[in-house]
């Protein structure tokens, strides 16, 4: 079997570190969608201002983008950048951040 970079990258990062698919995905989603730029590289924030992810759980990170996706949580910023996610990128960045312990 043939593997493309990409895939052979993911699997030796999930064999490598125990890390799941998802998260791999995830941590690709949380550059890609601009996540680092206010929360972050490894979810460490150097903005005071802007909360750090590290340490969160993907339960907690699902809720959150999922509740400033549909509006039940308010904030004109995370509004914008949730809204651009579907379920699939919220489940990734969800399995990312709690992967950052």
């Amino acid at each position: 079997m043939k593997f493309v970079p990409a895939y052979s990258f993911i699997l030796a990062m999930i064999f490598a570190g125990g890390v799941s698919a998802d998260a791999v995905i995830g941590q690709s989603t949380y550059a890609a969608k601009g996540c680092i730029g206010c929360h972050g590289a490894g979810g460490v924030s150097v903005v005071a201002t802007n909360p750090s992810l590290k340490g969160r759980s993907g339960d907690f990170i699902r809720k959150s983008l999922t509740d400033f996706r549909s509006g039940a949580r308010k904030n004109p910023i995370m509004n914008a950048m949730a809204g651009g996610l579907n379920d699939a990128d919220i489940n990734n960045l969800a399995d990312y951040i709690d992967s950052l312990k």
